[in-house]
């Protein structure tokens, strides 16, 4: 029987055939309000100073710290200066302008004496504590000096990044470009999610999974096709996703059975076709068809989830500057028994004391699958791990 190949080295003809297509780091403006999740190609600074102007910091009097130190005193108030006050004021000495939060502070004025601290008296405003300069009030670039980098380049977009932009008056923002990626489903058997089914028929679980992991590793899904075990659909299928796509997954058709379809039409192109040590997850395959990369998946969905988290969401993330979501140490909370010679990916769910092993060994378990939080990596030479041991997770 031949060698399997193993798991790393799969994942090294994987990240050779897919990387130089997801490397180009296009990049594309869009609008502010649309950059949610995206990463910065270039900074995004400041035009002017933040705040733009000297601002009341909260309600109250605008004064001359100099007439309120010595309190209390009452001093009249000659107006008011709402938030969006058109033209500047001037404080006259030993008097007031009552101030709204962000309203301009007038000139003359060097601190704002909130309104908690004050009291309504005929003839004025009486100021019960004394107010230091500059109390209160927000100085024009004391967030941020005209030409300050408010959002770092490859900066993954949060929503406080997109609040410091909106700040700067920044309107676009450009963006790394997301890989498109297509993805083709395979079986006769497989019907749209939804539709009913007759005997022998299961509804598509790949096309739409893979579309979200997809999405969720940073790509613009192209398009989603589903096809059955016909060579001549699958192959319009595929040239179809290749005109639209940096990179194209298929799922299913790549096994040893008589409706390979996927593999009937990819083997004669050059597709590399063969059997991974790894459980769930065998039989995988790759192919490049005019100049784009084509990744086969096995059909079971487990399989394909497994596979996509190990072989490409980390070229996906990497490709759009989202961080890699490493493997790390975590004690094991129940024992468990591995088969010799495929390395395995076991579905867990992380408790306080560890992580557990969830469901069973079968690929098509896709419940057991969503009660999962990380994969347990269990070596291919490893046929036992007795609770408490240190075993390698994978965030899911």
């Amino acid at each position: 029987m031949a060698r399997r190949r193993t798991v790393d080295e799969h994942a090294g003809r994987i990240a050779a055939l897919v990387g130089p297509s997801l490397a180009r780091h296009e990049t594309e403006v869009l609008p502010l309000a649309g950059t949610l999740g995206r990463v910065t190609s270039e900074p995004v600074t400041t035009a002017g100073p933040l705040p733009p102007f000297r601002n009341a910091q909260m309600d109250g009097y605008a004064a001359r710290s100099a007439d309120v130190r010595r309190t209390p005193v009452v001093l009249p108030v000659d107006g008011v200066v709402p938030a969006a006050a058109s033209a500047a004021q001037t404080l006259e000495e030993g008097h007031l302008l009552k101030v709204m939060t962000g309203a301009p502070v007038p000139e003359g004025a060097d601190c704002v004496v909130p309104v908690e601290q004050t009291a309504e008296e005929d003839g004025g405003v009486r100021i019960l504590r004394p107010v230091e300069p500059g109390a209160f009030v927000r100085e024009a670039g004391s967030d941020a000096l005209p030409g300050t980098v408010v959002v770092p380049a490859h900066t993954h977009l949060a929503p406080r990044h997109i609040a410091a932009a909106a700040a700067a008056g920044v309107a676009e923002v450009v963006v790394r470009r997301r890989p498109r990626v297509a993805v083709i489903a395979t079986g006769a058997e497989v019907v749209p999610p939804g539709a009913p089914l007759a005997l022998g028929q299961v509804h598509d679980v790949n096309g739409v999974t893979l579309a979200a992991l997809a999405q969720e590793a940073g790509a613009e899904v192209a398009l989603v096709d589903l096809t059955p075990d016909d060579p001549a659909a699958f192959e319009q299928a595929l040239l179809r996703a290749v005109g639209a796509a940096d990179l194209v997954l298929t799922a299913g058709g790549v096994s040893k059975g008589d409706y390979e379809v996927v593999r009937q039409v990819l083997e004669p192109l050059g597709a590399d076709v063969t059997e991974i040590a790894m459980q769930p997850g065998g039989p995988q395959g790759f192919a490049s068809v005019r100049g784009v990369p084509v990744v086969c998946l096995p059909g079971n969905p487990v399989s394909a989830q497994v596979s996509f988290t190990v072989f490409l969401r980390p070229l996906l993330r990497g490709a759009v500057g989202l961080p890699l979501i490493p493997a790390v140490p975590m004690p094991l909370a129940a024992a468990l028994h591995s088969p010799k010679g495929k390395r395995q990916w076991l579905r867990g769910v992380v408790k306080a004391e560890g992580v557990y092993p969830v469901g069973g060994a079968g690929s098509h378990l896709v419940v057991a699958m969503a009660g999962a939080d990380v994969l347990i990596d269990v070596p291919a030479e490893t046929d036992f791990v007795g609770a408490g041991s240190t075993v390698s997770v994978l965030p899911l």
